[in-house]
């Protein structure tokens, strides 16, 4: 039987697993997004913010990956070993949800994408686009089985064959910027069909895009196990997110030196086609609707791969349910596969009856993503403080000023996206700690702590005025 120690990634292929995680759906969506919140200036304060928050977050990574090497699946350990077991199984939980939640994203996107080629297709949640989908899903599902190396190297592959088209877009847009155009757009058209509002209030309203589009910039650190040098986890992140920011904010600002706002804003998603089909004919939207394709695929691959990962490291840490942790002869968490790929085929039947799939799964992803991104800049931070592993002093300081700013920015990414998103987060955590009693039935151990109790009983008043907000309308999905 094959062991997933002997299985061992390089800088390469970890600094792929986080481009590839990190460029799927949202890059794509990115011109219709921005364009229809804010102008040129609300979309360079949205990614400064953004930018600054989430290298501050890729620093933390790579300080604890170095600092506390003992602490696999990063992610949701650090919670654990920061906040007790309640919360490491919260943060386990969030990320594993909120990335199955990220992965119906993906294949809506997809079908849309086909949708403006091929009707029966409709925004991707049409039957045909749902069984399409479905049958996707499981595809991924039994090439995954076969190989957590075999899937990494399809998906390094994957990662640079998307970056053509996004490259040609960019070289395209650069050749064809207007600068009275781009001048014209600078600070949004607040009357018409821009996002109107404060520039405040524009740049809130990308917060949690911004956040989506990011996600996966820890996909080195989840796969920390697999790395052939330890070192090699922190500077894959680093270069994953120089990378994948330069490439967004060119995706983002160049639309403005070719459209007007309001055109920007009225752009059918995957908005990349649509601005490229203006700039250069039709050829640009199927151009542009290959890659997207070929990128949404390849991050749906590293995703389910982060999905099972993440089920199986909890549950070895005894943080999940046992079954959760068994591996195939090919290495492969195949009972945590299984289980992720039933919840997001469960899922995209579900967008059947939704008017905006792909934007409701979009921020919810975001926002039970920003919960285990603040335990983590926590941790980080409880680790500075308290000067452990700091014992020459060396980078303390230093440390504990970045961790400070990455949980100040994840807890104002929290209150950016409203309390809608909150609420409907803690729909899904509160009924999720049944597979926490499971795990803690099986080990025989106390449930709970005081502090973890509150916390439990917080999180179920929050999923019962998610459900009575949905009852009675004050929240919409």
């Amino acid at each position: 039987m094959a062991s997933s120690a002997d299985k061992k990634l390089g800088l390469l292929a970890l600094t792929g697993m986080v481009v590839g995680s990190m460029i799927g759906a949202g890059i794509f969506s990115l011109p219709r997004t921005f364009g229809g919140a804010t102008g040129v200036v609300g979309a360079i304060i949205a990614w400064i913010i953004a930018g600054a928050g989430m290298y501050t977050q890729a620093r933390v990574f790579q300080s604890l990956a170095e600092r506390k090497p003992d602490l696999d699946a990063g992610v949701f350990a650090y919670a654990k070993a920061g906040f007790g077991n309640y919360l490491g199984f919260l943060s386990a939980f969030g990320y594993w949800i909120g990335s199955c939640i990220g992965n119906v994203s993906y294949w809506v996107l997809i079908k849309s994408t086909l949708g403006a080629f091929f009707p029966v297709f409709g925004d991707g949640n049409t039957v045909l686009a749902i069984a399409a989908a479905s049958i996707g899903i499981w595809l991924f599902h039994f090439m995954i089985l076969r190989g957590v190396q075999q899937a990494a190297f399809i998906n390094a592959v994957v990662t640079v064959a998307k970056i053509i088209p996004i490259l040609a877009f960019i070289i395209i847009l650069i050749f064809s910027f207007k600068f009275d155009l781009f001048r014209a757009n600078l600070w949004g058209d607040l009357g018409g069909g821009g996002g109107g509002g404060s520039l405040f209030q524009q740049v809130r309203m990308t917060m949690l895009v911004t956040v989506f589009v990011f996600l996966g910039i820890e996909g080195a650190s989840v796969y920390s196990r697999y790395a052939s040098k330890r070192s090699h986890v922190g500077i894959a992140t680093l270069i994953g997110f120089v990378a994948a920011l330069a490439l967004m904010v060119l995706v983002t600002l160049l639309p403005y030196a070719v459209l007007a706002q309001p055109e920007i804003a009225g752009l059918r998603q995957p908005s990349m086609a649509g601005v490229l089909s203006a700039v250069v004919g039709p050829w640009g939207a199927v151009f542009v609707s290959v890659g997207l394709l070929i990128s949404v695929l390849g991050a749906y691959l590293a995703w389910s791969l982060i999905c099972a990962e993440v089920l199986f490291a909890a549950s070895k840490n005894e943080d999940m349910p046992r079954a959760f942790g068994r591996e195939n002869r090919n290495g492969v968490p195949a009972t945590a596969l299984w289980l992720t790929n039933v919840i997001v085929q469960i899922l995209v039947i579900s967008t059947y009856w939704s008017n905006d799939a792909f934007a409701l799964m979009l921020s919810l992803t975001s926002a039970m993503s920003l919960i285990p991104y603040f335990l983590v800049a926590a941790f980080g931070f409880m680790l500075a403080k308290r000067g452990e592993t700091y014992e020459d002093g060396v980078g303390r300081n230093r440390d504990l000023a970045v961790a400070a700013i990455a949980a100040l920015y994840t807890a104002f990414m929290i209150y950016a996206g409203g309390m809608k998103f909150v609420l409907l987060s803690a729909l899904l955590y509160a009924p999720g700690s049944a597979l926490y009693y499971w795990a803690r039935r099986e080990l025989g151990r106390k449930l709970f702590t005081g502090f973890e109790l509150a916390v439990f009983i917080v999180a179920w008043i929050g999923c019962i005025a998610a459900v009575i907000g949905l009852l009675r309308g004050w929240i919409t999905i």
